[in-house]
């Protein structure tokens, strides 16, 4: 894989930039306070609500600045992209307010419900890949043949611009914000923020917290550029099968702590949010709560601590396996 490209390639102002692209089409998600988590961790805790977002997670902020940013040939030839789920229901979404064709490679084995809710949103799903590499195998093939302009997930410097708008909207709606918790698959989320906060004059931590068994980005930083892993975690909307280039250089930059967790913490944190909080996420929406919950982030007394509830597109027999679950 290629190494990464220089940080540069990624500023506050293109953040900026993607939000005045995106303009009113999608919602500012509430950042919601909870005494309990911080309770839990004798801090000032707020929870920013990406599962509230249209479509159900963050991805139509990138999805939404990266078609502003094609030409009116681009646009008239078709898009292309690549997902587990979240990102192909918002390019089918954002494609079919902007009246583009949009073809979104999938796999087998990826959850029904997502590939329901993108077809529903007007997308040509292909199913062809049974497994993420093999899907990011099939879509350079497609992207060739088919000639459509690639929305990368996760990888493209627009499209992390547009993810970073959730950085601008925490650090307007929390004073003082000292730490932000961030779920990484790809990195491209993570890479949006942590520029976005850059925005502010006073140093703000950003800790990326990954499933033990998806850990692209932590493998990335160990071997200093994007290499293979096989996701298998229960968190399906984090299970990239690579860092992308442009989220590995900012978070080798901006991002120096890292967490990983495991397959129970994710569950016991998917339960606390919908127990304490009455947030029904998914399982990916849950993990930056669960490194919190398993004292993994280390946190000053009195500080505060935003947390990312990324999404919320789960189907109801996963989420009520998981609350029905015996604890332990």
């Amino acid at each position: 894989m290629a190494t990464a490209e220089p940080a540069s390639s990624l500023s506050v102002e293109d953040v900026h930039a993607a939000r005045d692209a995106i303009g009113g089409r999608l919602h500012r998600t509430p950042t919601m306070s909870s005494a309990s988590l911080g309770e839990k961790l004798g801090t000032r805790a707020v929870l920013k609500a990406e599962l509230f977002q249209r479509t159900g997670s963050f991805k139509p902020r990138g999805v939404l600045a990266k078609l502003a940013s094609l030409t009116a040939d681009e646009k008239a030839g078709g898009v292309i992209g690549i997902s587990a789920g979240n990102h192909a229901q918002a390019l089918a979404y954002g494609s079919a307010l902007e009246g583009v064709s949009c073809l979104v490679v999938m796999w087998t084995g990826a959850s029904e419900q997502k590939i329901e809710a993108t077809r529903a949103y007007g997308a040509e799903v292909d199913l062809v890949a049974s497994s993420p590499a093999e899907a990011f195998e099939r879509l350079a093939e497609l992207s060739e043949t088919s000639q459509r302009a690639l929305v990368h997930p996760f990888d493209d410097p627009v499209v992390l611009a547009g993810q970073g708008t959730v950085g601008l909207e925490i650090v307007e709606d929390v004073p003082g914000v000292d730490v932000v918790v961030c779920p990484v698959g790809g990195g491209g989320l993570l890479a949006g923020i942590a520029t976005a906060l850059q925005d502010v004059l006073r140093p703000i931590r950003v800790v990326a917290v990954e499933p033990e068994l998806s850990t692209a980005l932590h493998a990335a930083l160990e071997a200093g550029e994007p290499v293979a892993v096989q996701p298998t975690s229960i968190a399906d909307g984090l299970s990239a099968p690579f860092a992308g280039r442009y989220p590995l250089a900012v978070a080798q930059r901006l991002v120096p702590e890292t967490a990983l967790v495991t397959e129970a913490e994710i569950v016991a944190a998917m339960r606390f949010l919908y127990e304490r909080a009455k947030l029904a996420c998914e399982p990916a929406g849950a993990v930056a709560t669960a490194a919190l919950l398993a004292g993994k982030v280390a946190l000053e007394s009195g500080s505060t601590v935003a947390v990312v509830v990324s999404g919320g597109n789960v189907s109801p027999g996963t989420a009520s396996a998981i609350l029905d679950a015996d604890e332990g």
